[in-house]
C-alpha cells in the first residue's frame, strides 16, 4: 500500500469511531473533560486539558472523513510530484493542528493548534514555488499573525482569572470588563482566521495552493477555525460586540457574493463562495443560534470539499487552465464530474432537499423572525440571491455552450482514484442535511412567518437564476458605458480593492517615507556631519601630515630660514 492509502484508511477509520462516539454523547447529553498533568513543580502544575462533547467529536469526525478522502484523491492529483510524501505529511500535520484546536478548552493549547494551522498553511500555499505563491503565502501568514497576536493578548489578560481554561468562566463572568476585552480580542482573532472584512484578501490569494489543499482548507480546517472558536465563546459576547460583528459578517457575505459574479478564475469563485458562507455562519452565530451555525458549518464542509475536488478534476483535465471562459460543454466530456459539480452547486444555493437547504433555509427563517433593521434583512436576502447568481453563472460558463479550449484536449473521466474519492462524498452531500437536522435538533424549531417572508428565499433563488443567466450572456461592446461597467466590475471583482489596501496600503507609505528619510538623513545631513564628512576631514589632515613627513628635510631648512628672518626683524 502507498503512503496515501495508509493515511487515508487510518483517518477514515478514526472518523467512523469519532462519529459513533459523538452520537452516543449527544443522545446521553454527556461531556467529558480529561486533564493530564505534564509538569508538576512544587505547587505549580501544567495541565493538558481535553474537552470531549458531542460537538467536538462530531466536528472531528467530519474533518477526519474529509481529509481521508482528500488524501486519497491527492495520490492521483499530485502524481508526478517528486515530493508527494512531504505534501501528504504537511496535510496530516494540518489535520492534527485542527484536531488540537477542536478538543482544547484552554487558550494555550488552542494557540498551539491555531499557530500550527497558520504555519502549515503557509508551507502549503507556497508549495508551488513561484512569485505568485510567495506573495500569496506572505499575505496569508501576515494576515493571520494579527489574529495570533490577539490570542496572545487574550492569554495575557486571562492571567487575572488564575487559569487559561476559558470554558469554566464563560457563564458567570459575562459582565466582567476584562472578560469583555478578552471576547473582543477573540472576535478579532476569529475575523482574521475566517477572513471577515477587512482581512478578506488572503482567502482568494491562498488559492495558489494545490487544489486538494484548497478543498481541505475551505471545507473543514483553516477558515472554519474562527467560526468554531466563536461557537465555543458565544455565551460571553455582549450586545454591542454582537451588533457590530453582525454588520461586519453581513457585509462580508454581500461583498464576496458581488465579487464572485465578476470573477473568471474557477477556484477564486469557489473561494469567494466560501467567504460568503462564512459570513452567513458568523451572522447567525451572533444572532444567538450557535447550534445552527455549527449545523451549517458541517453541511457546508461536505459540499464545499466536493466542489473543490470537482474543480480540481476539471483544471487537471484542461492542462491547468482555471479561466471559466475557456470552458464550455463539459457535460458531454465529463458527465459524472459535472453531475457532482451541479449537485454541489445546488446544495450551495439551498435548493430544496439537498443538504445545504436544511441549514441555509433554517438560518434565513430564524433571521427573519428576529427583530432587526432593514439593512440586515436586505443584506441577507440579497446575499442569498447572489449565491444562486454566481453558481448559475459558473454552471452556464463551464457546463453548457460550446467548447472554448484548444481542440487537442485530454478531457475525460479516466482518473479512477479522483472519481472514487469524490464518490465517497456525494451521498453525504445529498443526505447529510436531513440526517444532521434529526440528530442535532431533536425538537424542531418553531417557525412563524407570513407567507411572503416564507417564500422570500425561493423568490430570491429564482431571481438569482435569472440575473446569473443574464450576466453569463452579457457581452461588452467597447464604448463609454462599457468602460464604466469595466471599472465597476474590476472594483467588485477586486473585493472592493481590499487586496490593494492589504498590501500596498500597508507597505507604500512606510517605504515612501523611508526613502525620504534615507535621502535627507542617511545620505544627507547625517552623512555631512557624521561619518562621511569626518572621514574626508581626517583624510585631508592625513594628507598634510603625509606631505610633511615625505619632505621633512626641505621643510626643516625652510622653517630654519623663516626663524632666522623672524629673529633679524624683531630683535
Amino acid at each position: 500500500m502507498t503512503m496515501c492509502k495508509i493515511y487515508s484508511s487510518t483517518l477514515g477509520v478514526m472518523s467512523m469511531i469519532m462519529f459513533i462516539f459523538s452520537v452516543k454523547f449527544l443522545v446521553q447529553d454527556f461531556s467529558m473533560i480529561i486533564e493530564y498533568s505534564l509538569i508538576n513543580l512544587n505547587s505549580s502544575i501544567i495541565m493538558m486539558t481535553i474537552l470531549l462533547d458531542w460537538m467536538s467529536l462530531l466536528f472531528m469526525s467530519f474533518v477526519l472523513f474529509i481529509s481521508s478522502l482528500v488524501i486519497f484523491y491527492s495520490e492521483e492529483y499530485m502524481e508526478g510530484d517528486k515530493s508527494l510524501n512531504r505534501f501528504i505529511l504537511l496535510v496530516v500535520m494540518f489535520v492534527l493542528s485542527m484536531m488540537l484546536l477542536i478538543i482544547s478548552p484552554n487558550l494555550i493549547s488552542i494557540l498551539l493548534g491555531w499557530d500550527g494551522l497558520g504555519l502549515v498553511s503557509y508551507c502549503l500555499v507556497i508549495y508551488y514555488q513561484n512569485n505568485k505563491s510567495y506573495n500569496a503565502g506572505m499575505l496569508t501568514a501576515l494576515s493571520n499573525r494579527i489574529g495570533d497576536v490577539a490570542l496572545l493578548m487574550s492569554i495575557a489578560w486571562m492571567l487575572n482569572f488564575g487559569s487559561w481554561s476559558f470554558i469554566y468562566y464563560l457563564d458567570f463572568l459575562k459582565s466582567n470588563k476584562i472578560m469583555e476585552l478578552i471576547s473582543i480580542l477573540v472576535v478579532l482573532a476569529a475575523m482574521t482566521k475566517s477572513a471577515q472584512i477587512p482581512f478578506s484578501s488572503w482567502l482568494p490569494a491562498a488559492m495558489a495552493a494545490p487544489t486538494p489543499v484548497s478543498s481541505l482548507v475551505h471545507s473543514s480546517t483553516l477558515v472554519t477555525a474562527g467560526v468554531y472558536l466563536l461557537i465555543r465563546f458565544n455565551f460571553v459576547f455582549s450586545d454591542t460586540i454582537k451588533m457590530w460583528f453582525l454588520l461586519i459578517a453581513s457585509l462580508t457575505m454581500f461583498m464576496s457574493g458581488l465579487g464572485a459574479n465578476f470573477e473568471f478564475d474557477l477556484k477564486k469563485i469557489i473561494a469567494l463562495s466560501t467567504l460568503s458562507q462564512l459570513g452567513l455562519m458568523m451572522s447567525i452565530l451572533v444572532l444567538g443560534s450557535y447550534e445552527l451555525a455549527f449545523f451549517h458549518l458541517l453541511t457546508h464542509a461536505l459540499f464545499k470539499a466536493l466542489l473543490f475536488m470537482c474543480a480540481g478534476v476539471i483544471i487537471h483535465s484542461m492542462n491547468n487552465c482555471q479561466d471559466i471562459r475557456y470552458m464550455g460543454n463539459l457535460i458531454n466530456q465529463m458527465p459524472l464530474v459535472c453531475s457532482f459539480f451541479n449537485i454541489c452547486n445546488f446544495s450551495l444555493c439551498g435548493l430544496p432537499f439537498l443538504s445545504g437547504f436544511y441549514s441555509k433555509d433554517l438560518i434565513v427563517e430564524i433571521m427573519s423572525m428576529s427583530i432587526l433593521n432593514m439593512l440586515i434583512y436586505l443584506l441577507f436576502y440579497i446575499s442569498v440571491g447572489l449565491t444562486v447568481c454566481y453558481s448559475f453563472r459558473l454552471s452556464y460558463y463551464s457546463l453548457s455552450g460550446t467548447m472554448n479550449f484548444i481542440s487537442l484536449n485530454c478531457l475525460g473521466e479516466t482518473k479512477s482514484f479522483m472519481i472514487k474519492g469524490m464518490s465517497g462524498l456525494i451521498f453525504l452531500v445529498v443526505f447529510s442535511g436531513s440526517m444532521l437536522s434529526w440528530l442535532i435538533f431533536p425538537f424542531p424549531y418553531f417557525i412563524c412567518l407570513p407567507l411572503l417572508l416564507k417564500l422570500m428565499t425561493l423568490l430570491m433563488v429564482f431571481l438569482g437564476i435569472y440575473i446569473g443567466y443574464e450576466l453569463a450572456k452579457f457581452k461588452i461592446s467597447y464604448n463609454l458605458k462599457s468602460l464604466k461597467f469595466l471599472t465597476l466590475s474590476s472594483f467588485l471583482s477586486m473585493m472592493w480593492n481590499m487586496p490593494v489596501i492589504s498590501t500596498l496600503g500597508i507597505n507604500y507609505y512606510p517605504i515612501y517615507w523611508g526613502n525620504i528619510y534615507l535621502k535627507m538623513f542617511d545620505q544627507g545631513w547625517s552623512e555631512y556631519y557624521g561619518g562621511q564628512n569626518l572621514s574626508l576631514s581626517l583624510k585631508f589632515l592625513a594628507q598634510i601630515f603625509q606631505f610633511i613627513s615625505s619632505n621633512h628635510l626641505k621643510i626643516y631648512f625652510m622653517l630654519m630660514i623663516i626663524w632666522l628672518i623672524f629673529i633679524i626683524i624683531f630683535f
